[in-house]
Parts: C-alpha cells; sequence; structure tokens
C-alpha cells in the first residue's frame, strides 16, 4: 500500500535532514570539528601523557594546584574573549593586572582597608578598558596601536607610583582567598567558575550578547539593524579591563605582594586560550567555556613539564608552539 501524496514531502525533507547529519566518521576527518574541539582534545592529551610519565600529576594535590594557577587566566581569558569577539584584541591586559595590582597594594598601604582597595584597583582597570574602547571607537584608531599604546602607558603609570617597588600586602581576606577552600576547590578556583557562569549567561541569554556577537560578526549590517557597535564595543573592552581587575586580585593574593612587574605570559596565554577554545579573532564567534578549557589545558602543560623537570627554557618555547598551532586552527574554523 502506498503512502498519501502528501505525506510524500515530508517523508523526502526527514530524509535530507537525516542524511544532512554529519556521521562519526566525517566528523573525524573534518578539520572544523578538531578546531572547534582544540581545547578539549588538548587537555586531554596532556593529562594522559603527563599522567603516564610524572606519577604525581594525577595526584590529588597536584590537580588541585593547577586549577588554583589556572584560576586567573581562566578569568583573563574571558575578558579577552569578549573583545575578540568583537573583532578586536586587549594587548594592555597583561599591564591592567599590574597597574591594579599596584593601586590595590598603595590604596591599602594608605590605610584605607583592603575591600577599598580591591574595589579601586577593580576600577582603575575597568576605567583603562573603557579609555581603550573609546579610543577605538570615537578616534577610529585600530585596536592594535591603541591598546598597544595603552600597555606601555599602564606600564609607565605603574612604575611611577609604585616607584618600581612591590608593595607587601598583608590581609588576613587575602590570604583566605588564596588558600581557603569551600569543597574540593580553592576560593579562586570558585571565582572563576562563577565568572564562566556569569560571562556564558552574559554572551549567549542576553541582548548584549547577540549584539556583541553581531557587531564582530559584520559591523555595518549590525548597525544598520540599529545596533549602537561603538556602545558594544566599549562595553567589551571595559569588561576586559574588569576581568583584569578581579585577576589583579587573585595575583596579589597568590603571591602576598603588588609587583609593579608585567608578567607578559598572561597576555599570550590569554590569546591562546580563547583561540584553543573556539574563538575567531575575526570576530562574531565566541565561547565561554572553550577558552577557561584553553586555559586549563596550558596550566597544566606548564604544570607537567615542571614535574618532568624540564628547564624553564624550554617552557615557553612549548607554550609558543601551542600559539602558533592554535592560530594555524583557526583557518578550519567555519
Amino acid at each position: 500500500m502506498s503512502l498519501p501524496a502528501d505525506n510524500a514531502p515530508a517523508s523526502r525533507q526527514a530524509g535530507v535532514r537525516e542524511e544532512s547529519r554529519p556521521s562519526l566518521a566525517a566528523l573525524l576527518i573534518d578539520p572544523s570539528f578538531w578546531a572547534d574541539w582544540a581545547s578539549v582534545v588538548g587537555l586531554v592529551g596532556l593529562v594522559i601523557l603527563f599522567g603516564v610519565t610524572s606519577p604525581v600529576f594525577l595526584g590529588v594535590a597536584n590537580m588541585q594546584a593547577i586549577l588554583l594557577a589556572a584560576a586567573i587566566l581562566v578569568v583573563l581569558s574571558i575578558g579577552q574573549t569578549f573583545v575578540v569577539a568583537t573583532s578586536g584584541i586587549d594587548l594592555s591586559l597583561a599591564a591592567s593586572v599590574m597597574l591594579g595590582a599596584v593601586i590595590l597594594g598603595l590604596v591599602h598601604a594608605a590605610g584605607l582597608g583592603i575591600f577599598a582597595a580591591c574595589v579601586l584597583a577593580v576600577l582603575a582597570t575597568s576605567a583603562t578598558g573603557f579609555m581603550n574602547g573609546v579610543l577605538i571607537t570615537a578616534g577610529r584608531i585600530p585596536d592594535f596601536v591603541v591598546t598597544l599604546g595603552t600597555l606601555s602607558g599602564i606600564t609607565g603609570l605603574g612604575l611611577i607610583l609604585s616607584g618600581g617597588e612591590p608593595t607587601m600586602v598583608g590581609s588576613t581576606f587575602l590570604l583566605k582567598l588564596a588558600s581557603g577552600y569551600l569543597g574540593p576547590f580553592g576560593y579562586p578556583v570558585w571565582v572563576a567558575i562563577a565568572a564562566v557562569l556569569v560571562a556564558h549567561v552574559a554572551l549567549y541569554h542576553t541582548r548584549f550578547g547577540v549584539h556583541l556577537l553581531a557587531t564582530g560578526g559584520q559591523a555595518e549590517s549590525a548597525s544598520a539593524l540599529g545596533i549602537r557597535t561603538n556602545r558594544v564595543k566599549i562595553a567589551a573592552y571595559t569588561i576586559s579591563g574588569f576581568c583584569a581587575g578581579i585577576a589583579s586580585i587573585l595575583l596579589v593574593a597568590r603571591i602576598g605582594s603588588a609587583e609593579p612587574q608585567i608578567n607578559t605570559s598572561l597576555l599570550l596565554n590569554s590569546v591562546a586560550a580563547v583561540v584553543l577554545g573556539g574563538v575567531s579573532l575575526f570576530g562574531g564567534r565566541a565561547s565561554i567555556l572553550g577558552p577557561a578549557i584553553g586555559a586549563l589545558m596550558l596550566t597544566a602543560l606548564v604544570n607537567g613539564l615542571t614535574l618532568l623537570s624540564v628547564s624553564a627554557f624550554y617552557q615557553p618555547l612549548a607554550v609558543g608552539v601551542i600559539v602558533v598551532l592554535a592560530a594555524l586552527i583557526m583557518r578550519y574554523q567555519k
């Protein structure tokens, strides 16, 4: 018995939908699939490699140490993600962390209290991000030039304010933040988890997130649809500055002092984590969980090499190779 004629188109459409679904074999040979899952594949590969070669790597204490070390980079990668999603880049991120740390130390040393110090540090780094956004949009200056100039300017400002000397920060609050645990994770890990959740909601479940991706994907079209692209870009850079402020607090809590020195690896690794996480440097495509896993992967890489007694001279080389591979991976993103 034949099917009624009016059911034939529906059946054919169902067949088309089934055929359009790629098979597992097709996914495994699709370069874009590996590009999207680069951070996960890389992390799993490192865990297997170092787990076999070092009996200490998979220990509970070492896993907790990796998570604590990765917390700062996770927060920074989130801020960088919002900027990159608009097809921009924030080269001043590491310098902003330094400025936030210096301000935190000086305000605390002045006797204004640790909470006021933390708030002013975050406000200062957020203001830096806001300034970057305004110069890029209103001044129509390329983001590379603006943030590179800000990198130099903030570095000088931090050195002037601190006199080039570190400031010890003795705070019970920061001590608990650095060493305290809630359940299986330290407080910095919970801060990073909270940042990931908030950023995910903002990116995928708010109008701002839609406008952000639209601005990065095609700014002219987004503007024609009524999206205020300049405001979106300014907000993205302000978020990046805000994340730098949070990272500066975690950094000061971890080392116990405000150091007027830039950790350039934070900038390099934040970009690498973003790209490994499937975020396109051309904008319009973003993820929050991906860069977070990418940050965890890079931290695990350095940790594993340290456990294997690999010279510290070779560790930046390994990270640099990852960055180059991340750039090559971008070519296969759809």
